[in-house]
C-alpha cells in the first residue's frame, strides 16, 4: 500500500498567511530550519495507478499539481483520484471538494453527521450537484456502523475517535465521540493496515486498539502542549478545545508520545501540525525528542509504503 502525504500542516498551513509567530516568522527569514507545509491530506493506493483521497484541504489543486502521481494520465480529461474520504466537516479539511468540480461525479465516502453539516450548515454539496455531481455512499460510525467498504482495491471502515465538530456546525457542542471519525485502510494483498486519524481529543481503550491494529499509524499532530496557543500569544483555546491531544502529558492527563510509546505500529507518524507547535523547528529538542522515540513528522511530499 502506497502513501502519499499531500499536506501535512494545520488550518492555515505553515507559515500560516498572517502569523508572526517565531517558528512562522523563523521559516520566512532562514533563521531555523523547518520545511513549509500545506494543509493536511494523504493519498492512498494499492497499485500506485488508483487512488483514495483522504480529506480534501483548501490547498488541493497545488497539491495536487505538485504530485505526478496523482496527474491525468488517459484521454483529454482524467483522474486516478477514484474516491474522496472525508473524516469530519472541518473547513480545512473539505473546501477543496469545490477544486474537484471539473472532473467526473464525485465519490464521497463519509459520516451521515458529515453529510449533513455539507449539506446544510457549509452547503458545498448542494453547490457541486451542479458541476460535477456527488454520489454519497455513507460511512455510519459504531454502533450504528462499522462496516468495511471496498474501493480501489482496499478495504476501509470509518471509527469514531474523540474530537470536535467545527465551530459552524450545530454538533459544536454534542458529545465529541460521534462526529469526529479515523479511518482504516487494509490492503487485502497484504493484510497490511493504516490508520489515518489527523484529530484525536484522547487516547482510550478503544483507540489504543486501532493504534495496534495497524502497520502504520498517521496520527493528530497538531499541538505540542495543551497551553501552546495560549503560552505563544496566539489565542485563549486549549487543545481540548479544538479537539485535539497534544503530544506532551498535561492537566488531562497522558499525550499522544505515551500512546504512541506503546503503540505496536510499525510506523509512527505525526500529521496535522499546527504553525505554534516546536516540532517544526528541525534542529529543536522537541524534534529531537521524537527521533528518540522513533516518531516521525509528516511533511509535504513524504512518501510511505506498508
Amino acid at each position: 500500500m502506497k502513501i502519499l502525504v499531500l499536506g501535512s500542516g494545520a488550518g492555515g498551513g505553515f507559515p500560516q498567511w498572517n502569523c508572526n509567530c517565531r517558528l512562522c516568522a523563523g521559516q520566512r527569514a532562514g533563521r531555523i530550519r523547518a520545511s513549509p507545509r500545506t494543509q493536511s491530506s494523504i493519498a492512498v493506493s494499492a497499485d500506485g495507478e488508483r487512488w483514495l483521497l483522504l480529506n480534501a484541504s483548501p490547498d488541493l489543486g497545488a497539491q495536487l499539481r505538485a504530485s505526478p502521481a496523482l496527474w491525468p494520465r488517459h484521454g483529454l480529461r482524467h483522474s486516478p483520484i477514484e474516491a474522496v474520504v472525508l473524516m469530519d466537516s472541518q473547513i480545512d479539511h473539505v473546501t477543496g471538494l469545490l477544486s474537484l468540480r471539473e472532473g467526473s461525479t464525485l465519490q464521497l465516502y463519509c459520516t451521515p453527521e458529515t453529510h449533513e453539516d455539507l449539506s446544510s450548515s457549509l452547503p458545498l454539496l448542494k453547490a457541486l450537484q451542479n458541476y460535477c455531481g456527488v454520489s454519497w455512499h455513507a460511512m455510519p460510525l459504531a454502533p450504528h456502523g462499522d462496516a468495511w467498504h471496498e474501493v480501489a482495491g482496499l478495504r476501509m471502515r470509518a471509527l469514531p475517535v474523540p474530537g470536535k465538530a467545527p465551530p459552524y456546525s450545530p454538533r459544536r457542542q454534542a458529545a465529541a465521540a460521534g462526529y469526529n471519525a479515523a479511518v482504516q485502510i487494509e490492503d487485502p494483498a497484504s493484510g497490511r493496515r493504516l490508520l489515518y486519524a489527523p484529530g484525536m481529543a484522547q487516547v482510550g481503550d478503544a483507540e489504543r486498539g486501532y493504534l495496534d491494529a495497524c502497520d502504520c499509524v498517521l496520527i493528530d499532530g497538531t499541538f505540542w502542549t495543551e497551553d501552546e496557543m495560549v503560552a505563544a500569544g496566539l489565542g485563549r483555546k486549549l487543545a481540548a478545545d479544538m479537539g485535539h491531544l497534544p503530544q506532551c502529558d498535561g492537566p488531562r492527563g497522558p499525550g499522544m508520545l505515551r500512546a504512541l510509546d506503546g503503540c505496536a505500529a510499525r510506523r509512527k507518524v505525526l500529521i496535522h501540525i499546527n504553525n505554534s507547535n516546536p516540532i517544526l523547528d528541525e534542529d529543536g529538542p522537541q524534534r529531537a525528542e521524537l527521533a528518540r522515540r522513533g516518531i516521525e513528522v509528516a511533511f509535504d511530499g513524504m512518501e510511505l509504503e506498508v
